[in-house]
C-alpha cells in the first residue's frame, strides 16, 4: 500500500508541475515562428497558421491542446464528420473555419472527407464519457472536452506507471520498480502523458493488459488489449504477447486431440476460450479494418499523412536522410529535433535486446511497437511512440540502480522534457 501512494502521490505531483510549466513558460517567453525543425513545418508554423482550427484556439488549457489534439477534439464533440475540423477534398485539404483551400493533395476522392478518420475511437470516446459530468462547471463544448481529454490522459498514465511497477516488482525489486514507474513519467516525451493527446490513455491500457497477462487473467487482458487497440493502432501488436502468453501455458496441446475424440468429447471449453481470447484483439482490429471507420482511416493515413503499414524500405531511406541532414549541421533547428528522435531510437534498440532474455513478451511487444512505428512512413515522432514500449523503462531502471546513471539520465531526461513540453505549449513540433 505505501509503494501504492508514493506512485499516485509522485503521478500527482508530476502531472501538476508539468502543467505548471507549460503556462510558465507561454507566460514568459515568446518563440520566433516559423519552426525550422522539418521542411514542412515552416508552412504550418507561419503567422496566423491556425486561424479555422477552432479546437486549437478555445484558450482554456490551450498549453495542453496542438497538433493531433485537434481531431480528438472534434471526435469527442461532433463525430468524425464534424464540420468544423478540417476536410480532405479532391481539391485539398479545406478548413471549414477559415474558408478556403490551405493545401493541396493527389487526391481523387469523390467527396469531403474528415481528416478525423486517421484516428481510433477509444480516446475521443472516453472523453466524451468525461466530459459528461465535468458539464457543471459551466465550460463550453470545447473547453470541457479539453478538461476532459488531459483527465483521461493523466488517469491512463496513473494506470501505465501502477501497471509497470506490477510487471517490473520480481525483477527490479520494490525501489527498481518504482523507479521504472517515475522514469515513465520523466522521460523526454513523458508530458504527451498529460496532454490531449491518446499516449496517456495507450500506454495505461497497454501496460495493465500485459500486467493482467503475468496474473493469467485473461478476461481482463482481453478487454484491456481490445481498448488499446482501439485507441492506436499499434495495440494490435498486444496479440504477440498474448497468444505467446497462451503457448507458454502448454493448454494449446489439450486441443491436439484426434478428430474422432473430439467427436465424441468435444473440443476442451477452457483452452479454447483463453485460445480465443488470446486473439480477440486482432479479430476486433480486422473487423475495424473492413468497416467503414477502417476504409476512411486507410485513405487519409495514405493520402494526407503519407503513412502505411511496414514500409521498410521507404522508411530506411527517409530515416537514413534524416541522419544526413541532421550531421550537416546547417540547420541548427532540424539537427537539434533529430538528436531527440535518433536519441528514443537508440534507446528502444538497446531496450528490446536488452530485455529479451528477463522478459520475453514484453520485449517482443516493445519490438512490434518499434519496428511498426519506425516503419510506418515519414522520419518523425519515434521518441513519442517509444512510450508504448515497456522495455525502455524497464531497461533504463535497471540501469538506474547505479547512482551516477540514475542521476546523469534525471538530469538529461527533465531537462529534455521541459524543453519538448515548452516548444508543444508553443504549438512547435516535437514529435
Amino acid at each position: 500500500m505505501k509503494s501504492i501512494r508514493v506512485i499516485v502521490l509522485t503521478w500527482l505531483a508530476w502531472a501538476l508541475i508539468v502543467i505548471a510549466f507549460q503556462a510558465l513558460a507561454t507566460a514568459r517567453l515568446a518563440p520566433k515562428y516559423p519552426d525550422r525543425a522539418q521542411e514542412w513545418t515552416v508552412k504550418f508554423t507561419k503567422e496566423g497558421y491556425q486561424n479555422g482550427h477552432v479546437f486549437l484556439l478555445e484558450p482554456f488549457m490551450n498549453d495542453q491542446v496542438a497538433w493531433d489534439s485537434e481531431y480528438y477534439l472534434a471526435i469527442a464533440t461532433g463525430g468524425y464528420d464534424d464540420p468544423r475540423g478540417p476536410h480532405l477534398t479532391p481539391q485539398g485539404v479545406l478548413v471549414p473555419g477559415e474558408g478556403q483551400v490551405v493545401t493541396q493533395s493527389g487526391s481523387s476522392f469523390n467527396q469531403s472527407i474528415a481528416l478525423s478518420y486517421a484516428f481510433f475511437p477509444f480516446y475521443p470516446l472516453m472523453i466524451r464519457v468525461f466530459a459528461f459530468p465535468l458539464q457543471i462547471f459551466g465550460l463550453n463544448e470545447i473547453a470541457t472536452a479539453t478538461l476532459a481529454g488531459v483527465l483521461v490522459s493523466a488517469l491512463g498514465a496513473l494506470l501505465a506507471m501502477w501497471a509497470l511497477y506490477d510487471l517490473t516488482r520480481e525483477s527490479l525489486g520494490e525501489e527498481g520498480a518504482q523507479r521504472a514507474a517515475f522514469y515513465l513519467l520523466v522521460f523526454p516525451t513523458g508530458f504527451f502523458l498529460v496532454q490531449v493527446y491518446s499516449e496517456g490513455l495507450f500506454v495505461g491500457l497497454a501496460f495493465a493488459c500485459l500486467a493482467m497477462l503475468k496474473r493469467r487473467q485473461w478476461l481482463a487482458a482481453a478487454l484491456l488489449g481490445i481498448a488499446a487497440t482501439m485507441t492506436r493502432a499499434v495495440g494490435i501488436t498486444l496479440v504477440v504477447p498474448m497468444v505467446v502468453s497462451w503457448l507458454r501455458t502448454g493448454e494449446w496441446i489439450d486441443l491436439d486431440l484426434e478428430w474422432r475424440q473430439i467427436l465424441h468429447e468435444g473440443i476442451p471449453l477452457r483452452p479454447l476460450a483463453r485460445g480465443l481470447l488470446a486473439v480477440s484483439p486482432l479479430f476486433v482490429f480486422v473487423v475495424w479494418k473492413f468497416s467503414y471507420l477502417g476504409l476512411a482511416f486507410d485513405y487519409i493515413e495514405s493520402n494526407y499523412f503519407h503513412r502505411g503499414f511496414l514500409q521498410l524500405g521507404y522508411a530506411f531511406h527517409v530515416w537514413s536522410q534524416a541522419f544526413k541532414t541532421m550531421l550537416d549541421g546547417t540547420n541548427p533547428q532540424h539537427t537539434a529535433y533529430y538528436l531527440t528522435e535518433f536519441l528514443g531510437l537508440a534507446i528502444g534498440v538497446v531496450a528490446c535486446i536488452a530485455t529479451f532474455k528477463t522478459h520475453p513478451e514484453l520485449a517482443w511487444f516493445s519490438l512490434a511497437v518499434l519496428l511498426i512505428s519506425w516503419g510506418s512512413g515519414p522520419a518523425q515522432g519515434i521518441h513519442r511512440y517509444i512510450l508504448g514500449a515497456p522495455a525502455a523503462f524497464i531497461t533504463l531502471a535497471r540501469w538506474g540502480r547505479h547512482p551516477v546513471f540514475d542521476r546523469a539520465w534525471m538530469t538529461l531526461s527533465v531537462l529534455l522534457m521541459g524543453l519538448l513540453a515548452m516548444l508543444f505549449a508553443f504549438d512547435l513540433w516535437v514529435a
